[in-house]
C-alpha cells in the first residue's frame, strides 16, 4: 500500500464533492479535500470559509480560516454573516463538521466528556460555527478516525445536530426538511445512514478492512447496506496532487 490511512481519508472526501456544488469547509482535513476536488473532477466546486472567503481558487493550504490565502482569486471576500446567511437561504450544499463523539444519528459532541456540565473530565472548544453549518447546510460531512470513544451510544453533550433522535426528529425541531448527516469518512470505512431509521451504516470497507473491525470499533449497533462495497484506493493522479500540491510539507497527510 503506497498510501496512508489519512490520504485515503482526504480522497474518500474529495470524490463526494460533485462540480458546480458548494462546500462550506475549515482547516485541516476538510480543505485539503476541497482543494484536491477542485483539482481533480471538480473545478467549479465552490468553497467557502467560515470567516468570508467565498469562491477561492487556493493557491496553498491555509493555516485558519481567516488566512489570506482562503480570499485568493475569490468571487468575494465577506464576512462570517453572509456565510451563515446563505446557510440559511439554502445555498449551501456540502459542510464539513468533526467532535470528540459521533452517536448512530449522527449528533456531534464537541463541548465536553462527562456528565457534569460545570466539572467535566475534558472541555472542549465548543461549537463554533458547527451548530448553525448542521442546522442549516444541506449535507453533513464528518472525517474521523474510527474507535469506540468517538463513536458511542449517547453523546456526552448534543453539541451539533445530527438526526436527533430519529426520524422526523429534525423537522419536529424546526429545522429545514431534508438537511442532515450524509457520509461518515474513517480510517476502517465509509459510512452513511439508513434512509427509514437514519440509522449510521457501513457503506464500505477500506483495503484490507473487515467487517468485525468495524462492527468492534463501533460502541452502538451499526448497521450493513448490502451489497457492502470496497473502498477505492487513492488513484496516483490524486496522490501526486495531494503530496505535491494540496499539502507539500506534509501538515495534514503526514499525520
Amino acid at each position: 500500500m503506497n498510501y496512508n490511512a489519512m490520504e485515503l481519508m482526504i480522497c474518500c472526501a474529495a470524490r463526494l464533492l460533485e462540480n458546480g456544488r458548494t462546500v462550506a469547509v475549515g482547516t485541516g482535513v476538510p480543505c485539503a479535500a476541497a482543494m484536491l476536488a477542485q483539482r481533480t473532477h471538480a473545478p467549479d466546486l465552490v468553497i467557502l470559509f467560515e470567516a468570508g472567503g467565498v469562491a477561492p481558487q487556493l493557491p496553498t493550504m491555509p493555516i485558519s480560516v481567516g488566512d489570506s490565502r482562503t480570499f485568493h482569486r475569490a468571487v468575494m471576500a465577506t464576512s462570517m454573516a453572509d456565510i451563515m446567511e446563505a446557510c440559511q437561504r439554502g445555498m449551501i450544499d456540502y459542510t464539513f463538521l468533526g467532535g470528540a463523539q459521533i452517536d448512530a444519528y449522527g449528533n456531534l459532541n464537541s463541548t465536553l466528556i462527562g456528565n457534569d456540565y460545570q466539572k467535566p473530565k475534558v472541555r472542549f472548544p465548543g461549537s463554533g460555527g458547527a451548530n448553525d453549518l448542521a442546522s442549516l447546510c444541506w449535507r453533513i460531512l464528518v472525517v474521523t478516525n474510527h474507535d469506540p470513544r468517538r463513536f458511542v451510544e449517547k453523546v456526552d453533550f448534543l453539541t451539533t445536530p445530527g438526526y436527533l433522535t430519529g426520524p422526523g426528529a429534525r423537522e419536529a425541531a424546526g429545522l429545514p426538511p431534508g438537511t442532515g448527516p450524509y457520509r461518515v469518512i474513517t480510517d476502517l470505512a465509509v459510512l452513511g445512514y439508513h434512509e427509514q431509521s437514519c440509522r449510521m451504516e457501513i457503506l464500505s470497507l477500506h483495503p484490507g478492512v473487515t467487517r468485525e473491525q468495524v462492527l468492534k470499533a463501533t460502541g452502538f449497533a451499526l448497521g450493513v447496506r448490502e451489497p457492502l462495497e470496497l473502498t477505492s484506493s487513492p488513484t496516483a493522479t490524486e496522490l501526486r496532487i495531494l503530496r505535491e500540491e494540496v499539502d507539500p510539507h506534509r501538515y495534514i497527510i503526514g499525520r
